[in-house]
């Protein structure tokens, strides 16, 4: 259990700029909650459990597509100025951000501009012919253009399967082929193009503006020129991003750029925040291993120094796993205690901290993406009214997954592990500046990762103890160890000892502070 200090709860009464404080949580809009009936999660069924999340202590979802698509995932729109049906309405939609705003919570938007659906009016009309209007809203080449800029296939991507890109379209009266990165179904727009930057921008400032949306995550962010132009990707973000200031100061943008520290960093010109998959991707590899062989706080202070030189204000949205990645509770195989060092991890680590949803429950899924996005389990099946059944579950069911109304009932549950952690962190001045600058830590010790965090004038140290067993840890310089106390303990059992030392139980996270 965790044992914090006396509490100093979250104000809301200051509205810091998006993102630079709290924890935001990603839902699955299909999957989350279902309040018709219909089995299909929905946009009421998302506001019906705003309390939950506001209890929980988050400060903003991410809301997964809603626009109309062809898709159970959405990821193709076809109107960027509407609601799927299968979600609800804008009146719906309307109503959630309000509810959410009241009770302090911002919600951003997923905006999928680097494609659209095949089957949006744009690209029905842009196959028609090459003089249509619309034709130049997508990249077009023929078999010749594409074979003397050797670009007819690609390298597989973490963030793309497609190897040929290239792709015609059957009985058209050209001979070119479109683009499209992701898969046939999904055309890229033509950014060169003013008509298609007009129209985004456009939409952008509809659903800042007249919906009052706070921001938006950007899917695909890397992709909006194919490959061979990615530099001018990064001039495309810096114009977007004061397009949408001018219309909303303070709207926040994450991208999903997936790729090294050094090509992340221009991004970070245009885009106030992007995922940090290099993060994410350790933290699997040395939660169940025990041990940091990947020495995380010198991967972090390096990726960090290089994103600081492109934007001092820059925000690391950093994560455990999201929709496109196998869960955390799968990797770990559901081992509790490694779940509950994951949380600690996440929420004391410096950045803006994101949870997929059920992540705070220890929910399962192994790819394809289906597995990963099912439905979330608030009750015992046949009490659970709000349980999605757009799909049968392979992975999260009522037999290796806890639901959430138990897991409420059990003080040392997951569910009460995240709560508290986030809780602790959201009254917390330094914790909860996700700017806070990350230093390294004397501290060597195996099985052990340290840490300080500052926020100006104040700092604390942060240790994680990755084993099944307890230890003494000495802290350097020793002699300063006098001066601290501890501020959280998750296993209530630290405690400073002679000798400078600091006794940190198995799977232990404590944070200390001068007294």
């Amino acid at each position: 259990m965790i044992h914090p200090a006396p509490a100093r709860t979250a104000s809301r009464t200051s509205s810091p700029s998006p993102g630079s404080t709290g924890v935001h949580y990603e839902i699955f809009v299909r999957a989350f909650c279902d309040s018709n009936g219909d089995g299909i999660g929905d946009l009421n069924g998302v506001t019906s459990r705003l309390d939950y999340l506001q209890d929980l202590g988050v400060s903003a979802l991410w809301l997964m597509p809603v626009n109309p698509s062809p898709s159970y995932h959405k990821y193709d729109v076809t109107d960027y100025y509407g609601i799927d049906p299968e979600y609800g309405t804008l009146d719906d939609f309307k109503r959630l951000v309000d509810e959410a705003h009241r009770r302090g919570i911002r919600v951003i938007m997923d905006f999928v501009i680097n494609h659209t659906s095949s089957r949006h009016p744009w690209f029905q009309e842009a196959c028609k012919s090459r003089e249509n209007p619309y034709h130049d809203w997508y990249v077009w080449m023929t078999r010749q253009q594409i074979d003397s800029l050797n670009i007819a296939t690609r390298e597989i991507t973490a963030d793309s399967q497609e190897r040929s890109p290239w792709h015609a379209v059957p009985g058209a009266p050209f001979p070119e082929r479109y683009y499209a990165l992701f898969w046939s179904g999904m055309p890229d727009l033509n950014y060169d193009h003013p008509a298609v930057r007009k129209e985004i921008y456009k939409a952008g400032a509809y659903w800042l503006k007249e919906i009052g949306v706070d921001g938006f995550r950007l899917d695909a962010a890397r992709h909006i020129y194919p490959d061979w132009e990615e530099p001018k990707n990064h001039q495309f973000w810096e114009e977007f991003g004061r397009e949408m200031e001018a219309v909303k100061p303070g709207a926040y943008t994450v991208g999903e750029v997936w790729t090294s520290a050094e090509r992340i960093a221009p991004y970070f010109r245009g885009l106030k925040a992007n995922f940090n998959f290099d993060l994410s991707l350790a933290l699997q590899e040395l939660i169940p291993k025990e041990r940091d062989s990947v020495e995380i706080v010198r991967m972090l202070l390096h990726n960090r120094s290089v994103f600081e030189q492109v934007n001092p204000n820059f925000l690391d949205a950093i994560m455990l796993t999201n929709h496109d990645q196998n869960r955390i509770g799968s990797v770990l195989k559901g081992n509790a205690d490694h779940l509950k060092v994951a949380a600690n991890l996440l929420l004391t680590l410096p950045g803006n901290p994101y949870l997929y949803y059920g992540e705070e429950i220890g929910m399962l899924g192994m790819k394809p993406d289906e597995n990963i996005r099912e439905p979330f389990l608030w009750d015992e099946k046949g009490r659970d009214t709000g349980r999605s059944r757009w799909r049968r579950p392979k992975f999260s069911t009522d037999s290796t997954v806890v639901p959430l109304a138990r897991q409420q009932a059990d003080p040392h549950s997951l569910f009460h592990h995240y709560r508290r952690l986030i809780h602790f962190r959201n009254g917390h001045p330094v914790l909860n500046d996700n700017r806070s600058r990350l230093e390294g830590s004397e501290i060597r010790q195996k099985g052990v990762i340290a840490f300080h965090r500052r926020s100006g004038d104040r700092s604390v140290l942060v240790l994680h103890n990755l084993t099944k067993r307890g230890m003494d840890v000495l802290l350097y310089p020793a002699a300063e160890a006098e001066g601290k106390k501890i501020v959280l303990d998750t296993q209530g059992k630290a405690r400073l000892i002679k000798g400078g030392k600091l006794r940190l139980p198995a799977y232990g996270c404590v944070v200390l502070e001068d007294k």
